[in-house]
C-alpha cells in the first residue's frame, strides 16, 4: 500500500491547483499526507488486527484531524452515529488498497473491498469503486498483462477504459465520485511505463489529483513490484512514526 500513500503525498499539492503536465517535481517542502493516507493506513491496521472497519476509520479520523477529508465523512466523524450513509464518493476505493495486497484469492478480495466500503460508501457506486481498484490490484500482484485487467475492470465494474490520457485531460474537471475518478484513475495506470510515469500521469489528469494518483499508484506498486527506492524514501520521510509502523507491519506481513 505504500504506492497508494506516495500517489496521495505526490498529488496532495496539485489537487486544488491542478498540474497538466507529466513534469513536475515529485516531492516539494509542502507535499503532506492527506486523509487518503490517513484511511489507507486504518484499512492495513484493520486487517491486521481484526475488527470492524468503522471503529477503526472513525478513530483513525479523530487521531489525523484536518488531514482534508471530504465533507460528509467529517460530519459522519464528528457525530454519534456508526451507521453509513450512501456515499458514491471514491473515499471508499482511496482506501482499499490493503484488502488488493492482503489476499489469495479474487473472491476474497472482493468480498473485503466490499466490506471495507460499505462502513460508510454502502451505494453501489461506493461499493464497485473500492471493488474494481482492489480487483486490479490483485491481478497486478498475479501477473496479469494489463489488457486483461482492462477488459476484466470493463466487463466486471463497466467502467470505461477505452480512453486515453490525452482524451481525457483538456474536458476533465474535478470530480470526488468513483464513477467520475476511478476510471481514470485506473487508465493512468494502464497506459504507464513504469511506476513515477503512473503518478505523473495520473496527476497530469487534473481533477481530485491526489485520490486519483493514490489510486493509480496503488495498482502501480502492485504491477511493477514495489516502489521504487528513492521515491519510497522520500515518502517514509513524510510519514509520522505511528503511521509508518503500521505500514511496515502490514508489508512484512503481506509482501508483494
Amino acid at each position: 500500500m505504500l504506492g497508494a500513500i506516495t500517489g496521495d503525498i505526490v498529488g496532495s499539492i496539485y489537487e486544488f491547483d491542478n498540474n497538466r503536465q507529466t513534469s513536475f517535481p515529485l516531492f516539494t517542502p509542502e507535499s503532506d499526507f492527506t486523509d487518503d493516507t490517513v484511511l489507507t493506513v486504518a484499512t492495513a491496521e484493520c486487517l491486521l488486527s481484526g475488527g470492524d472497519y468503522t471503529v477503526f476509520y472513525k478513530e483513525y479520523g479523530h487521531r489525523f484531524p484536518g488531514r482534508g477529508y471530504g465533507g460528509r465523512f467529517q460530519e459522519w466523524l464528528e457525530s454519534n452515529s456508526t451507521l453509513p450513509y450512501n456515499s458514491y464518493g471514491n473515499g471508499s476505493a482511496m482506501r482499499v488498497s490493503p484488502a488488493g495486497f492482503a489476499f489469495r484469492t479474487l473472491e476474497e478480495t472482493l468480498y473485503e473491498a466490499q466490506r471495507s466500503a460499505v462502513a460508510t460508501h454502502n451505494h453501489p457506486e461506493g461499493v464497485k469503486g473500492a471493488q474494481a481498484v482492489a480487483a486490479a490490484i490483485f491481478l497486478s500482484r498475479r501477473g496479469r498483462a494489463r489488457e486483461y485487467i482492462r477488459e476484466f475492470i470493463t466487463n466486471a465494474f463497466g467502467y470505461d477504459l477505452s480512453r486515453s490520457s490525452d482524451e481525457i485531460r483538456p474536458g476533465y474537471a474535478f470530480n470526488e465520485t468513483c464513477r467520475g475518478s476511478v476510471p481514470e484513475a485506473i487508465i493512468a495506470f494502464l497506459e504507464s511505463t513504469d511506476f513515477e510515469s503512473a503518478l505523473r500521469l495520473a496527476v497530469s489528469l487534473g481533477g481530485d489529483s491526489d485520490t486519483i494518483a493514490c489510486i493509480t499508484g496503488s495498482i502501480a506498486e502492485a504491477y511493477y513490484g514495489g516502489v521504487p527506492e528513492p521515491i519510497a524514501a522520500e515518502v517514509w520521510r513524510r510519514l509520522p512514526d505511528e503511521l509508518a509502523e503500521v505500514v511496515d507491519r502490514f508489508h512484512r506481513r503481506f509482501a508483494i
